[in-house]
Formats: C-alpha cells, sequence, structure tokens
C-alpha cells in the first residue's frame, strides 16, 4: 500500500472555488478488484463479505489503493457504472481498489468510509445514495489527509473543501433537454396549445438526479399554462417501485398523455403497467413515455418505439476519476468539477436538436448501428 504525503496537494485543491450522474442489512459488503472485464453479474455479486469482515489487505508495492462506495446495484445504469471503475482501477493501471456496495443505505457508506479511513487507502471515491448528511466523515476523510471524490449524484455540505472533486452529469439539463423535446414534438404536430397531462415517476428522493430532472419539469410545466401534473411520486429509480406507481395513477387517471420517468428501469416498470391496464406507449399509441440513462436495455426499447425520449446519463465514470487521480499524484490541481458528455435519443426524427442554457444537442434516433456502437 502506498501512503504519500498529500497534504500539499489537498491545500492547494482545497483552496479552488466551486467551479462546475437494494436493500439489505446494516453492514455494506466489499471486494477488491484485481482485474477487468468486469461483467454485470460480477458487478453485483462480487461483493461477499460484511463490513465487520472487511478485507484488511489494502494491497501492496507501489499500486494506488482506492476504496469506493457505490450506492448499490438498483439499476442497470448503476451497474454499468459500477463496472466502469471496476475495469479502470486494476492491477494492471497500477491500482488496487476496495469495493463496497452500500446496498442503498447511508449508514453503509458512512461505515465504508470510516473503514476505508482506517485502512490508510490513499483515496476515497463516494457515489452518494443522497447529498445530505456527509460534512462529518468527509471532515474525518479530511484530517486523515485522504482525497475524497465524488462521483454521480452532488454532496450538499457546509465546506465546499470537504471533497477534492466531483465527476457526474448535469441533471437539471438533463430534464430541461426532455422538456425542449416535448416542446419542440408538440409544436411539431401543431397540437402545441392542446392539453397535456403528465405523470412524474420521480427518482429517489434528496437524490441529485431526482432533484434535477424533477427541476427542469416542473419549470416546463409552470412555463406552459396547458401541461399538468397529474401526478408524482417517487419511483425509487427501480422496474418493480416504478411499475406499481404506474398502476396506482392508472387506478385515478385515465387521461394521461406523457409519463416522464426519471431513469430507465422506471420506465421498463411504467410500460408493463400501462400495457397491462390495455392502453398502448409510443408516438402512435395512448401515451408517451420520456425517460432518462440511456442504457443499452433502455435504448432498445427506444428503437422499439416503447420509449420516445431518452436523454443520456453517461456512466463511465472510471476513466473521468482516474485522470482525477493522476493530476493529483502529479501535483496538480483538477476541476472542481467535472461534467460527462451526455447525448440525446429518440425514436422518432421529427425534433431533430433541442436547445437549453446547456447548449445545442442534436437528437440521434436510435437505430441498430446505434446500439452495436454503444459501450454500455
Amino acid at each position: 500500500m502506498k501512503k504519500k504525503i498529500v497534504s500539499f496537494v489537498l491545500c492547494t485543491v482545497m483552496a479552488a472555488a466551486l467551479a462546475g450522474c437494494g436493500s439489505g442489512g446494516d453492514g455494506s459488503t466489499s471486494t477488491a478488484a484485481s482485474g477487468g472485464g468486469s461483467s454485470a453479474a460480477s458487478s453485483s455479486a462480487g461483493s461477499s463479505s460484511s463490513a465487520s469482515s472487511k478485507e484488511e489487505d489494502t494491497g501492496s508495492g507501489d499500486a494506488i489503493t482506492v476504496g469506493f462506495s457505490q450506492v448499490g446495484a438498483e439499476s442497470d445504469w448503476r451497474t454499468a457504472n459500477s463496472a466502469s471503475m471496476k475495469e479502470t482501477f486494476v492491477e494492471a493501471n497500477g491500482y488496487h481498489l476496495i469495493f463496497d456496495d452500500a446496498q442503498q443505505k447511508q449508514e453503509n457508506q458512512i461505515t465504508a468510509i470510516r473503514n476505508f479511513i482506517q485502512q490508510e487507502v490513499d483515496y476515497i471515491v463516494l457515489a452518494p445514495v443522497t447529498e445530505t448528511g456527509w460534512d462529518t466523515v468527509l471532515k474525518e476523510a479530511q484530517d486523515a489527509d485522504i482525497p475524497v471524490i465524488i462521483v454521480d449524484r452532488m454532496v450538499d455540505v457546509s465546506d465546499d473543501s470537504l471533497y477534492t472533486a466531483w465527476v457526474g452529469s448535469n441533471f437539471r439539463a438533463e430534464g430541461d433537454k426532455a422538456v425542449t423535446w416535448l416542446d419542440e414534438y408538440y409544436k411539431s404536430k401543431g397540437m402545441e396549445n392542446e392539453e397535456v397531462n403528465i405523470v412524474n415517476i420521480q427518482g429517489t428522493i434528496g437524490a441529485s438526479a431526482q432533484i434535477g430532472r424533477t427541476e427542469g419539469l416542473e419549470a416546463g410545466i409552470e412555463a406552459h399554462s396547458n401541461w399538468n401534473m397529474v401526478a408524482q411520486q417517487t419511483g425509487e429509480f427501480t422496474q418493480a417501485k416504478g411499475q406499481e406507481v404506474m398502476e396506482s395513477v392508472l387506478k385515478q387517471h385515465d387521461d394521461i398523455d406523457v409519463v416522464y420517468c426519471e431513469n430507465d428501469n422506471e420506465a421498463f416498470g411504467a410500460i408493463d403497467a400501462i400495457e397491462a391496464a390495455g392502453k398502448t406507449v409510443g408516438i402512435d399509441g395512448d401515451i408517451l413515455v420520456v425517460s432518462f440513462d440511456s442504457t443499452n436495455a433502455g435504448l432498445t426499447d427506444t428503437m422499439s418505439g416503447k420509449i420516445t425520449l431518452n436523454v443520456e446519463c453517461n456512466p463511465l465514470h472510471g476513466p473521468r476519476v482516474q485522470e482525477i487521480i493522476e493530476k493529483l499524484e502529479a501535483g496538480e490541481t483538477p476541476d472542481k468539477q467535472a461534467f460527462v458528455d451526455e447525448e440525446v435519443f429518440a425514436a422518432t426524427d421529427v425534433v431533430k436538436s433541442v436547445k437549453t442554457d446547456a447548449g445545442s444537442f442534436d437528437v440521434t434516433v436510435v437505430t441498430q448501428d446505434v446500439l452495436d456502437n454503444r459501450a454500455y
């Protein structure tokens, strides 16, 4: 294990101002990754020991030890995110990875971070289950001179110096892209003045993705007097809960035009509920389904027309985190925030591009070639 003196680097980084995507018991689970090519199965099944019996070996020689606290394995997106980290931080690249699956519990993540500190890892990477409640444990990491890199969801802390850098998505921009596409779609159909009844199946309440995507939709509804939010409830980013919410909403509301699901797994569940109720989805159906993440399964449903619009949330954070670590190792100061590049996908070419405050984005119609050339 290579324990470095990082005080100088931390002081430099912390002086930078903020600039800039299951269930279980009390014990989190962990594994050390030693090879690349992690499959979806190994991402979720590779963790087998409890936190109390967590492997104490943090590597040897000059390998850089990284402790990664992952939210869990609640979605296809999360599985791809875990695989990206496991495939990046391998021995062949000079790393030793300690991977911890928090099983959707913040207390498990706090325990994992404290274990990483005791193990004297070189870097801590955190994919937080929610934005708040991190000040105390991040201060402990800071006091131990261990840089903390946040990925995917943001943390809301009293002092931004408690973390070194963040890598993830502009979730509000994702929501704005979806709303702009809907606006342009209805205009292209000459339906811009018709009533539009929208159901919002939210993600885990308090997660950055939920906050940003919900804010984007709510701003869009506020800007359109003919857009109505008929129901809004969390689907917890899971297929089962998405289906449960949609089944309940369909019993209360018959006139639904759009279901705005805040990730692909919720969309899968919503589609199952809609079709079981005898309704159809798609541009020629009863209900348009809007989704986020653009996983392989999500884009497959987009190609078939079941999902009309799918806004990408790029899960491949491993290489971006590696870039940050390499800068820190070289004594450089990384950007406080690093957004990943993301696209917009649709089942139709009616809307060619969308323009938001974040920029202009081409809309890609999903074909088999598009799917075949995707990394996830």
